[in-house]
């Protein structure tokens, strides 16, 4: 029998409603256990906590482990509760970042910070990732709990890395994949792999799980940054030029330095450190990556990973899983277009 292969290009407009489609009835299983888990006797928790978990988010996470278990078979119920604890511990997350980046908007919404403050936003995220903790134990496998817990402190480890790295025009290129293999990709790659171990499958399984996910959340995360640059706030959800306003160091802003000449590296240094964030400073930065097509080179470099990961998927069988998946990685890429 042939091997199907699969390349980036091939739906000219691709979709996440295979995948959304795929797991329809898993997922309604899985918000019900959110719903569930995110009640309290104190009414501020699920009133803030809710505020995020129904804000539009794609819960491209929890649906990627669901995917999985459907890629490999897996019959049970298991994965229900261990996707419920990777849409915490991404909520988690969520409320933390835009309480540090002191964002305004997310998804289009106000954020959970600027309607409620600082102090409660980081304690319901705590809230969120002890449910997730609960919900790990509760599986009883100490293998998930492994994969799930590791992610969550790797996750960590990448958001102080980034903010450490914050302002800083010399950040360089590895340390900005390092940046982003923790604080993105990590959990891309632990919600597939806890598919293989919850379908008892082989290590093998578990490596191309992870290898997949690893490598669509770098994908997904390089266009992400590209967008900060070439979209508007109503297509981002939200405010355009966040990245550039709080001195993040992104691919785009790391070649475009590397590629421009002394005035225009002067330009990036003084807007990086914060001198130089105002409307006209955004629309010139914007001139510059456009020029020294950065956004271009970002958006190859994002699909170079998505090939990797629909790579991954290569000793899997054929069918409407894989080809959901496959297709999930293309739609991650097409967003930039």
């Amino acid at each position: 029998m042939t091997a199907t292969i699969h390349r980036l290009d091939a739906h000219p407009q691709p979709s996440l409603d295979p995948m959304i489609a795929l797991v329809a009835g898993d997922m309604n299983l899985v918000n019900a256990v959110i719903l569930d888990r995110m009640q309290s006797q104190i009414p501020l928790i699920p009133e803030l906590a809710g505020h995020l978990i129904a804000g539009g988010g794609k819960r491209m996470r929890p649906m990627l482990t669901l995917a999985g278990a459907a890629l490999l078979g897996y019959t049970g119920n298991r994965h229900h509760r261990l996707a419920a604890a990777v849409e915490f511990i991404h909520t988690a997350t969520l409320l933390h970042d835009d309480v540090v980046d002191g964002s305004d908007l997310r998804r289009g919404k106000r954020t959970a910070n600027i309607i409620w403050g600082n102090p409660a936003s980081v304690l319901v995220g705590d809230f969120l990732f002890s449910k997730s903790f609960e919900l790990m134990v509760e599986d009883g496998s100490l293998k998930a709990l492994k994969i799930l817990s590791n992610a969550s402190a790797v996750i960590a480890e990448g958001e102080v890395n980034q903010l450490t790295a914050t302002r800083r025009i010399n950040l360089g290129e590895e340390r900005y994949l390092d940046i982003i293999g923790a604080k993105t990709a990590a959990l891309f790659a632990a919600a597939c792999r806890i598919a293989a171990v919850v379908a008892e499958r082989e290590e093998a399984a578990e490596t191309a799980l992870d290898a997949y996910g690893r490598n669509l959340g770098i994908a997904f995360q390089l266009v992400d940054d590209a967008i900060d640059y070439v979209s508007d706030a109503d297509t981002m959800g939200k405010d355009a030029g966040d990245d550039f306003r709080e001195g993040k160091v992104t691919l785009p802003v790391i070649l475009a330095y590397a590629r421009g000449d002394e005035a225009e590296r002067t330009f990036w240094k003084d807007a990086i450190e914060g001198r130089r964030t105002s409307d006209d400073d955004l629309a010139h930065a914007i001139r510059l990556i456009r020029d020294s097509r950065a956004v271009d080179d970002t958006l190859a470099r994002a699909r170079h990973y998505g090939q990797r990961a629909i790579d991954a998927l290569g000793m899997f069988a054929s069918g409407r899983a894989k080809d959901a998946m496959v297709e999930a990685v293309e739609f991650a890429i097409a967003r930039a277009y």
